[in-house]
C-alpha cells in the first residue's frame, strides 16, 4: 500500500489527473484499473482520463495517457499541455521548449508564462495521415468527404488519425446535432475496428469552427485538443477554412495553425487542486 500525490487540472474543461510515474511504481495494467477508479465521477476525483510522467530515452519526458475507461489512447491535444504545465511547474523539466515522447510519436512543447506560471501551451501536433489503414478503418485509400451508413442515416465524413483515429462529420448546427446519440453509433461503427473519435463541425467564416467531440472511451468532452486539429485539418482540405483558425469548444477557445502541412495547437491549462490518493495498491 503507498499514497501517490497528485494534480487535477483541465484543458478548458477536457479534464486529468497527473501522476508523476518515472519511478514506475504504476504498471500498465494497474494503470488502467486506476484510471477506471479515479476518473468515476461522484464516486472518486473524477476525470475524462489519467496521465502519467515517465521517462524517455528519445525525449526530455514521456507522457502515458489513459481513457476513463482504462484504454489507453495514442495521443491528446489538451492533456499534453496540462501535462507539459504539470512537468514545468514541479520541476521535471525547467526550461520553456522540450519534447515530449507519446505512442504517436515525440511532440514539440512551447510554453508561455506570468511570473513564472505557465499561462500558454504550443504543441507541434504534426501531420495528419489520411490513409484508411493508420486509423485503421477498413476502407481502402483516403476517406474525404464521403458516406458512412448509421442505421437509417447517411452522413457524409471525413477520415484521418492525428496520432489517434478521427472521424468529423460538418453539421449546420452543433448545438441542435444529438452528438450524445450519433456519437457512440460512430464511435462503434464496424468501419472502425478500433473505435474512433467523432467531431462534429459548424463552420461559422473561414477562420472560425464551432467543434464538438464525442471521445471514444470517455463520451463528449467539453474539449479535444486532436478533435480540434482534425476539424481544421478536414475543413482545410475541403477548402472551408484558412490556415489559421479559431475553434469554439464547450470548455473554451482553442487557437490552430497550419504551417508547411504541420498543426500547431495552442490554448491555457489549468491547475484545479493537489492532493494524496491514500493507500493506492
Amino acid at each position: 500500500m503507498s499514497n501517490i500525490q497528485f494534480w487535477k487540472m483541465h484543458g478548458l474543461g477536457n479534464d486529468y489527473i497527473v501522476i508523476d510515474n518515472r519511478d514506475e511504481k504504476i504498471s500498465n495494467q494497474r494503470a488502467s484499473a486506476l484510471a477506471k477508479k479515479l476518473c468515476t465521477r461522484h464516486f472518486s476525483v473524477g476525470a475524462d482520463g489519467l496521465l502519467l510522467v515517465c521517462n524517455s530515452t528519445v525525449a526530455d519526458v514521456k507522457m502515458k495517457i489513459f481513457n476513463s475507461d482504462g484504454s489507453e489512447a495514442e495521443m491528446c491535444g489538451n492533456g499534453i499541455r496540462c501535462f507539459s504545465k504539470y512537468c514545468y511547474e514541479t520541476g521535471i523539466i525547467k526550461k520553456s521548449e522540450f519534447q515530449v515522447e507519446t505512442l504517436s510519436g515525440i511532440k514539440s512543447i512551447w510554453l508561455s508564462f506570468s511570473d513564472d506560471k505557465v499561462t500558454t501551451v504550443k504543441v507541434d501536433m504534426g501531420t495528419p495521415n489520411w490513409d484508411c489503414k493508420s486509423l485503421p478503418m477498413t476502407a481502402e485509400g483516403t476517406y474525404i468527404n464521403c458516406n458512412l451508413a448509421v442505421n437509417d442515416e447517411i452522413y457524409s465524413v471525413t477520415c484521418l488519425s492525428m496520432g489517434n483515429p478521427h472521424c468529423v462529420i460538418f453539421v449546420e448546427n452543433v448545438d441542435k446535432t444529438l452528438v450524445e446519440c450519433v456519437g457512440p453509433l460512430v464511435e462503434n461503427h464496424k468501419f472502425f475496428p478500433k473505435r474512433t473519435n467523432v467531431g462534429f463541425v459548424q463552420v461559422i467564416r473561414d477562420d472560425e469552427l464551432k467543434v464538438r467531440v464525442w471521445e471514444r472511451g470517455c463520451g463528449e468532452t467539453f474539449a479535444c485538443g486532436t478533435g480540434t486539429c482534425a476539424a481544421v485539418a478536414a475543413a482545410n482540405k475541403l477548402g472551408k477554412v484558412s490556415t489559421k483558425v479559431t475553434v469554439h469548444v464547450l470548455g473554451g477557445d482553442l487557437q490552430v495553425e497550419i504551417g508547411k502541412g504541420r498543426l500547431f495547437l495552442s490554448g491555457a491549462s489549468e491547475k484545479v487542486y493537489q492532493g494524496i490518493l491514500f493507500g493506492e495498491n
